[in-house]
C-alpha cells in the first residue's frame, strides 16, 4: 500500500532545482557526440532508429497461450506505427491463418489514469512503458478476458467474428483479472479488495473484505517481494471446479515507510512506499478459502512452527492439484521450504508433504504435480546441486529422473498417457536452451528442438504439440507451432530477413558474436562472448565495450538474438564483450554459492580474468577499455571500477545500481547475504562505500528519480560521499523514470548520452 501527497508545481520546481544544484556531478542534458568519425567507424544505423517502429527485430508475438480446446494460439503483437502498443491476435491452429481480434485502440481510453498498484505490476513484470492489451485471460474455447484502460471486457469468438461485452465501467482501476476455471465467473482485483462477476446473470459480489488502506491492509494482492523477487503477482486462486478460492490478506502496517519522491517534470509526489528493506519486518501475509456456495471464508494456518514471527515466514505459491490445495512456504533464512496439502474435507488444516532443505539458500522451484493416470508425484528440486527433475511413486521416496551436471530450467507437462515428461534445459550447452522429453519410467531425455538457436516454449494442454519461440544471433525470434516430436507445423509468425524485414536495410554490416571459455580462480568454466565491428582487422587495435550484469538469476552470455544496440556499438568501432561470471544463472548451485555472504568479490574477480584475457589479445587497446551495466550490472560496473587496480578502465557507466545492500528488499539480499545484523562485515565488504577512495575512472552515473526498486537513495548516498570525497562525476537523472527508463523519447536520449561519454573518453585523442 501507499500513501500519496502531492505537492504544487511551484514547489516542486523549487525541489528540482534544489536536488539539481546540490549535485556535483558534470550534467549534461542531452549532448550530442562530438568525437571525429575514425577508420573503424562504419555507421549506417541512425541512433534514432534503434526506439523507433517498426522494430527492427521484426514483429515478435508475445504472452502465447493455446485456447483451452487447442484449436488456437493467441498472442499479443506490436503494431507497426506503434511498438510500444499491443494488440491482441489469434492464430487458427486448422487453417493457418492469423487475425487481429481486439484493436486495443478502439477500446483503450486516450486519458485514462493508471493506478498506483498498476504501475508497480506492471513495473514488476517488466511491462512498464507498453501500452494497449498486456495481459489477457482465456475463458471457454471462445471466450478471452481483456483488460483495457482499467475496465474489464469479454470477447466471445463466433463465425462472424469477435463480439464484445464491456464487464465493469467504474471509476476504480480494475486489475489482475481472471476467468474462473470452469468459465463461471470473472474476478478481478478493485480498490485492494477481491470481486467476481458471474458471467451466466452479470451479477458482481465483493468476495473479501474492504481493504483498508489506513490499517495497510489488503485483500488478493501480491506484497512487494512477492511480485519482484518470487514472480507471483496475483494474490488469489480459483479452485478446478469454481467451488472454492483461496485469497491472502496482506498487513502491510508492520513494513517501513520509505518515503520516496516521485519527481516528474513538473511536480514532486511524495510516495510514502512500504519498502521491507533488509533486516527490517516483512508484510504479515494470512490466507483464506472461500466456498463460493455458502460464502463461508474459512482461515487456512500456512506459517510453520518454529520458523519465527509471522513477519519472516514467506508465501511463495498457492496452487490447486485437483480437491487438493498446495502452498509452497520457506522460512526467512531461506533454507528450508515445505510444501503443504489440504482438502476441504480436512478443514483446510494444512499437513507438511515435501521438506526440502540447503545449506546457503534454496532457489525458489516450480510446482510439484500429482500425475494420476502414472500414480506419480513430480517436481523439480536441487538436491544434487543441479535443478532436476525427481518423482515419487505413492509411498517411495523420492527419486532423480533426470541427472547430470546440467540444469533443467522448468517442467512443462507430460503426454497424455503420461509416459513422458516435457521439460526446458541446458543438457547439450548452457549456452542454449532447448525442449526435451524423458521416459517417467527412467531414462535418458531427448532433445526435440533444433540445436544453433536457444528455445523457450509453451506446451499445449494435451502435450501433442508445442509453440516454439527461438533465434540466435543472425536470426531473430521467430515462433512456430510444432508437433511433439519437433517437426515444424506452420509458422505463426516466421520473421524472416528478408527484403521487407523492417531490418533489412541494415543487414549487410550485421554482425554476430563469438563465443569461449575462460576459468575462475576456483576452477570453474566461464563462458564468454565478443562481437566485432563489421570492418574488423585483426592487426588494428579497438576499443571495448564490456557490457556486465553479473547478478543471480540472469544469464548473459547464449546463442540468442541480442539487443540492437550491440549493432550500433559495432558499427561505432567497438568491441563488445559480456561474460558470466560465478553467481549468474542456469549453471548450478556451486557457480551461484560463491556469493553467499559477500556480493562484489568472486564476480569481481571473475570480470578481472576477462579484463585480463581481452588485454593480451593484440586487437584491443587496453588504455580503451569501458565498463557499463545496469541494476545489480550497475552495481558491478561500480565494484569492478573500484576494486580493478587504476588505470583498468578508460570509462564506467553505472546505471540504477545497488550501492548498499542494506537499501535493498529483504527477500532477494538476505537470500544471499543473511540480515545486517547478522553479517554486519559481508554488508561492509559487499558495499561500494569502502572502496571509493579508488575512484579514478572517468564515471557516468545514471537513475531514475522514481525508482521503486533500486531506490534513488542508492545513487544520492553515493553523490554526497563521492562529493565529500572530491570526486568528479558526471550524472544523467530521469524526473518520473522507476528502474527502467520508458519510451522512444528517453530511449534516445539515454543512449545519446552513454555514447557521448564513451566517445568523449575512448575516441577523443584516436
Amino acid at each position: 500500500m501507499t500513501l500519496i501527497r502531492t505537492f504544487v508545481p511551484a514547489l516542486a520546481l523549487i525541489l528540482t532545482a534544489c536536488a539539481v544544484a546540490a549535485f556535483s556531478g558534470l550534467i549534461r542534458a542531452d549532448a550530442q557526440t562530438d568525437a571525429p568519425e575514425t577508420a573503424n567507424t562504419v555507421n549506417d544505423l541512425p541512433l534514432e532508429r534503434l526506439f523507433q517502429s517498426p522494430s527492427l527485430s521484426g514483429p515478435t508475438p508475445r504472452a502465447l497461450k493455446f485456447s483451452p480446446d487447442g484449436t488456437k494460439v493467441s498472442f499479443l503483437k506490436p503494431r507497426e506505427d506503434d511498438a510500444s502498443r499491443l494488440d491482441l491476435w489469434a492464430f487458427d491452429v486448422a487453417t493457418g491463418e492469423a487475425s487481429l481480434l481486439v484493436d486495443s485502440t478502439l477500446l483503450e481510453p486516450d486519458d485514462f489514469v493508471l493506478s498506483e498498484q498498476e504501475k508497480a505490476l506492471r513495473e514488476r513484470q517488466r511491462t512498464a512503458g507498453q501500452k494497449g492489451i498486456l495481459r489477457y485471460d482465456w475463458g471457454s474455447a471462445e471466450t478471452i478476458l481483456v483488460p483495457l484502460g482499467g475496465d474489464l471486457h469479454l470477447i466471445t469468438l463466433t463465425e462472424t467474428g469477435p463480439e464484445t461485452r464491456q464487464l465493469t465501467a467504474t471509476d476504480a482501476f480494475e486489475f489482475d483479472a481472471k476467468v474462473s476455471p470452469g468459465g463461471k465467473y470473472v474476478s478481478f482485483i478493485r480498490d485492494n479488495a477481491l470481486f467476481a462477476i458471474e458471467l451466466e446473470t452479470g451479477q458482481e459480489a465483493q468476495l473479501t473484505p474492504d481493504a483498508n488502506p489506513g490499517a495497510a491492509i489488503s485483500y488478493g494482492v501480491a506484497e512487494f517481494v512477492a511480485q519482484e523477487e518470487m514472480s507471483r503477482y496475483t494474490g488469489y486462486w480459483w479452485s478446478p471446479d469454481d467451488r472454492y478460492i483461496a485469497y491472502t490478506r496482506v498487513d502491510e502496517s508492520t513494513v517501513d515507510i520509505v518515503p520516496r519522491f516521485d519527481i516528474a517534470a513538473d511536480k514532486v509526489t511524495v510516495i510514502e512506499q512500504r519498502y521491507p528493506r533488509a533486516g527490517r519486518p516483512n508484510a504479515v501475509v494470512d490466507l483464506f478459502v472461500r466456498d463460493m456456495t455458502t460464502g463461508e471464508a474459512t482461515e487456512v494456518s500456512w506459517r510453520r512452527e518454529g520458523w519465527g514471527p509471522a513477519t519472516d515466514q514467506y508465501l511463495n505459491v498457492v496452487d490447486w492439484n485437483g480437491d487438493f490445495l498446495t502452498i509452497q512456504a520457506m522460512n526467512r533464512d531461506q533454507t528450508q521450504m515445505k510444501y503443504l496439502s489440504s482438502t476441504a474435507e480436512g478443514g483446510w488444516a494444512l499437513a507438511d508433504y515435501i521438506t526440502i532443505e540447503q545449506p546457503n539458500w534454496i532457489n525458489l522451484s516450480g510446482r510439484y504435480r500429482y500425475l494420476g493416470r502414472a500414480e506419480q508425484s513430480i517436481m523439480t528440486r536441487e538436491d544434487s546441486g543441479y535443478r532436476h527433475i525427481w518423482v515419487k511413486s505413492g509411498d517411495d521416496d523420492w527419486s532423480q529422473l533426470t541427472s547430470g551436471d546440467w540444469v533443467v530450467d522448468a517442467r512443462l507437462g507430460t503426454d497424455v498417457a503420461e509416459t513422458l515428461t516435457y521439460f526446458t534445459g541446458y543438457k547439450d550447452t548452457p549456452l542454449e536452451r532447448h525442449l526435451y522429453s524423458v521416459p517417467l519410467s527412467g531414462g535418458e531425455p531427448t532433445r526435440i528442438t533444433e540445436e544453433g538457436s536457444s528455445w523457450s516454449v509453451t506446451m499445449a494442454p494435451d502435450g501433442q504439440s508445442f509453440i516454439g519461440t527461438s533465434s540466435n544471433p543472425n536470426q531473430p525470434p521467430q515462433v512456430g507451432l510444432y508437433r511433439a516430436d519437433g517437426k515444424l507445423i506452420t509458422w505463426i509468425e516466421e520473421n524472416a530477413l528478408d527484403d521487407d524485414h523492417p531490418y533489412a536495410p541494415y543487414l549487410e554490416k550485421h554482425t554476430a558474436p563469438e563465443f569461449g571459455t575462460l576459468t575462475a580462480e576456483d576452477g570453474q568454466t566461464l563462458h564468454y562472448s565478443i562481437q566485432f565491428p563489421p570492418n574488423f582487422e585483426s592487426r588494428e587495435q579497438y576499443p571495448v565495450v564490456v557490457d556486465v550484469y553479473g547478478g543471480p538469476g540472469v544469464q548473459r552470455v547464449a546463442n540468442s538474438w541480442r539487443s540492437l544496440q550491440d549493432q550500433y556499438l559495432t558499427r561505432e568501432g567497438y568491441i563488445v564483450f559480456r561474460l558470466d561470471n560465478r553467481g549468474t544463472a542456469n549453471r548450478g548451485k556451486a557457480f551461484e554459492d560463491v556469493i553467499f555472504r559477500q556480493t562484489g568479490d568472486a564476480e569481481v574477480a571473475d570480470q578481472l580474468v576477462g579484463i585480463e584475457w581481452l588485454k593480451e589479445q593484440d586487437f584491443v587497446d587496453a588504455d580503451r577499455i569501458a565498463i557499463q551495466g545496469w541494476s545489480y550490472g550497475g552495481y558491478m560496473t561500480l565494484m569492478t571500477t573500484l576494486k580493478a587496480p587504476q588505470g583498468t578502465f578508460a570509462a564506467a557507466v553505472s546505471g540504477a545500481p545497488v550501492t548498499d545492500w542494506s537499501l535493498y528488499d529483504t527477500f532477494y539480499t538476505e537470500r544471499y547475504m543473511d540480515t545486517p545484523e547478522d553479517n554486519p562485515e559481508g554488508y561492509e565488504a559487499s558495499s561500494v562505500f569502502p572502496y571509493l577512495d579508488n575512484l579514478s575512472t572517468p564515471l557516468l552515473l545514471i537513475h531514475g528519480m522514481a525508482d521503486d526498486n533500486v531506490i534513488f537513495e542508492n545513487s544520492t548516498s553515493l553523490m554526497a560521499e563521492l562529493q565529500q570525497k572530491g570526486k568528479v562525476f558526471d550524472l544523467m537523472t530521469y524526473p518520473g523514470q522507476r528502474h527502467g527508463i520508458r519510451g522512444e523519447v528517453l530511449g534516445i536520449h539515454l543512449m545519446r548520452t552513454r555514447m557521448e561519454f564513451l566517445d568523449r573518453h575512448l575516441k577523443a585523442d584516436h
